[in-house]
């Protein structure tokens, strides 16, 4: 029926945009990254998502007329996939952007917009950790802290497209401001920001100096990478810094298999390279939080695919446009 020959894949992250193109089988045939930059505003990012778009089709020597369907993954907390609207999206400093609208009249063909940590879910249990299992909860520690639930093979959206906002369930009133507005979120006591922001507020008090080193001496490029860094240096303030946010991960992950008793959660993103410095106290808190039958029949398991989970859902999800 349709004479196109390929799909288009798009992951927009906070700090780098992936593109892909692949077959129809989601085998990978190009690839480009570009930064995000998104304090330039949207339209200078949507426009270099369509750059990004042409620089990878010319490299798989195909044209845009061969394109069957683009799906773009985007960070939450709020989106329309039907609509493909972005209602708000904090770590891209988004408000209604229709981007499903700008991409398909840009580049002439069907374009569909999800949850990255959706999508990401979806890529892991067809290509990767999940594989076999019918029911998964993905969860991606990085910049943010997004989850994915997957349901006899699909995404679950919830009645507006919220489900699986780990990120923003709250686990200390009260807590630090975090990017949704709320205060208290998970996002914001166990994310790659919020690791970097306890090293940052100690370091200007004098009390991370392995920390700053990491770091090249300034406290403004202190980040995530640079903690971990120290703490497998056997830095005992980094060490700590990562045993906290280990602690509320573990907090809630119980909360998460209390409410949707799921039987494997995948764990990936950036954060979770430096997993061995979390993964104890993570597990601890777990089993000391989940309700006891929930806490022993769940596995918890590493992504597979690495920075590839979110792209090969996206795949899937524009190759389901033909299926």
């Amino acid at each position: 029926m349709f004479k196109r020959e390929c799909i288009v894949g798009i992951d927009i992250g906070g700090t780098k945009i992936l593109t892909v193109v692949a077959d129809m089988h989601c085998n990978v045939l190009a690839k480009v990254e570009s930064l995000t930059n998104a304090f330039e505003g949207y339209e200078r990012v949507i426009d270099r998502i369509v750059s990004s778009i042409y620089t990878a089709l010319e490299r798989a020597g195909i044209d845009v007329k061969e394109v069957c369907a683009a799906a773009a993954c985007v960070p939450g907390p709020e989106l329309d996939v039907k609509k493909g609207v972005v209602y708000f999206a904090g770590n891209l400093n988004w408000k209604n952007v229709d981007l499903k609208e700008i991409l398909e009249r840009k580049l002439k063909v069907p374009v569909f917009i999800e949850n990255d940590a959706n999508s990401a879910a979806l890529g892991e249990c067809l290509f990767g950790a999940g594989q076999g299992t019918s029911d998964m909860v993905y969860v991606t520690v990085s910049t943010g802290i997004g989850c994915g639930i997957i349901i006899n093979k699909k995404i679950y959206h919830g009645a507006s497209d919220s489900a699986g906002e780990i990120g923003h369930m709250v686990v200390l009133p009260g807590g630090p401001a975090c990017s949704c507005g709320n205060r208290g979120c998970l996002e914001a006591l166990a994310s790659g920001t919020a690791i970097a922001r306890d090293a940052k507020e100690l370091a200007k008090k004098g009390c991370a100096d392995a920390v700053l080193k990491a770091a090249g001496g300034e406290i403004e490029k202190i980040n995530a990478l640079a903690v971990a860094k120290a703490a497998k240096a056997g830095d005992g303030t980094a060490k700590e810094i990562f045993y906290r946010a280990g602690r509320m991960l573990g907090l809630g992950l119980a909360n998460l298999v209390n409410l949707i008793n799921p039987s494997l959660i995948v764990l990936g993103g950036g954060v979770m390279k430096s997993k061995e410095l979390m993964w104890e106290p993570m597990e601890k808190e777990f089993y000391a939080r989940a309700i006891k039958r929930a806490g022993q029949n769940v596995e918890i398991v590493s992504a597979e695919l690495g920075s590839m989970s979110g792209i090969m859902g996206a795949l899937a999800i524009a190759r389901s446009y033909i299926e």
